[in-house]
Order: structure tokens, then sequence, then C-alpha cells
């Protein structure tokens, strides 16, 4: 009875550790175009978020890290407002050979101002970044009221950021929220702008990007903080 006892501890415990091993997220930062000051707020709110919900975040801006056995330790990639051309040839390799094993993405803010001439990951982020208007109140409409990284939000979401306005929409991203461009100035895509959308891959990891996150203040709002925090458990499978 003791030694049947002692294999269904060793089990649970390998189970465990295997688990807590799949919950590895890694935040992505590095920026060869402009830089966000918030970059740090977000930083700090995803590894709070970490220490609330069980998983475990590393922060880098150091692209040395995009190899094939070091992503093997992630579930999930953030980037959070990356911008520019912030991987070379064999680190994109390594990036693509994680999400073709099913790893996931999650694309903050300015991760659509990023890699404007590696098409593969303009489909993986679901769009590239065009242009914005001035930081401005503006009311989105959850397209998607049962999906769990939008289900808390309100019908209509009054709120204040930088509004992206995108190119190279992917048609298979599925949309989460849409802009709604008659409730501020500056708006480029019409009455189909989506501003939260996701992507299931291929090979059994997912895609999913926010427009959110340009201001120190956004990381501070709950109904924001909790998107963010649904996202990434959406994106590990949870």
């Amino acid at each position: 009875m003791n030694s049947l006892k002692i294999l269904i501890a060793i089990l649970v415990f390998n189970f465990s550790f295997g688990y807590a091993q799949e919950k590895n997220v890694l935040v992505f930062h590095k920026t060869e175009g402009y830089y966000h000051k918030s970059i740090p707020k977000g930083i700090k709110t995803i590894q709070e978020l970490g220490k609330e919900h069980n998983f475990n975040v590393e922060e880098t801006k150091d692209a040395e890290k995009f190899t094939t056995d070091q992503l093997k330790k992630y579930s999930l990639v953030i980037f959070l407002n990356t911008t520019g051309d912030v991987l070379k040839l064999q680190q994109q390799k390594a990036f693509e050979d994680f999400i073709n094993k099913g790893g996931s993405y999650f694309g903050i803010h300015a991760a659509t101002d990023t890699e404007y001439d590696w098409s593969w990951y303009g489909k993986l982020a679901g769009a590239y970044f065009k242009s914005h208007p001035k930081i401005a109140k503006a009311e989105i409409t959850v397209k998607a009221p049962d999906h769990p990284t939008v289900a808390h939000l309100p019908k209509t979401w009054t709120r204040v950021d930088e509004w992206y306005n995108f190119k190279n929409i992917n048609p298979e991203i599925t949309v989460l929220l849409n802009l709604e461009e008659n409730t501020y100035k500056g708006g480029e895509n019409g009455e189909n702008h989506p501003i939260a959308w996701y992507q299931e891959l291929d090979a059994g990891g997912k895609s999913i990007y926010t427009a959110g996150g340009h201001t120190d203040e956004a990381y501070d709002e709950p109904e924001f903080r909790e998107h963010l925090l649904h996202s990434i458990l959406f994106a590990l499978g949870e």
C-alpha cells in the first residue's frame, strides 16, 4: 500500500512539473523604431498577472533568445510594443519553427508595427500598422461576447488609447473587438475596423492581437488588464 502511495505521489509530481513547464511565457520588447514609454509598465503588468494566475514570465529585448533550443522552453511569446525589424533571418526561422511546433503568439499594440518585410509575421500578427490619429476616447463594439478574452466587457466599451489604422488585414482572423470610427476622428478602415482578433493556428497554437496598450494608464484599467489576462490564458490553452 505504501509503495502504491509513493508511486501515485511521483506520478502527480511529474504531471504537475510538466504542466508548470508548459506555462512559460516570454515577453519580447525589442524596438528598432519608436520606443513606447509604457513598455516597462506593460512588462510589470504581465509579471503581476503571471504571479496571480500561475504562469511564469520572462522578459527580454535580446533577439538572441530566438533560437530553436531557447524557444522550446515557452508555450507563448508576447510581442509587447515591438517596432521595426527586430529579428534576423535565423531568428525568424527559429520563431517560425516555434509556431509550427504548436507555440502561440500574442501581439500587443505596436506588435503590428513590426517586421514589414517578413510577410509570414504579418499573417501571424493579423495585420500591419498603417497610421494613427492623436490619442482619443472612442467606442469599441464587442463582436464575440462569448469569447473568454472579451466576455467580461460591456457590449460597447468606451476607453482612451492610440487607435491604429491597419493595412494587409489577414482575412482568416476572427474579430473580437471592432473600433467604431464615428466616435472619434482619424479612422481609415471604415465600418469594419478590427481592433482585437485571434486565429487558431494549424499546428495547434493560437495567435491573438490587441491594439490597446499605448499608454501607461491602459495597464491600470481593470477591464484592459483582464482582457490581457484572458488573452494570455487563451493563448496558453487555458
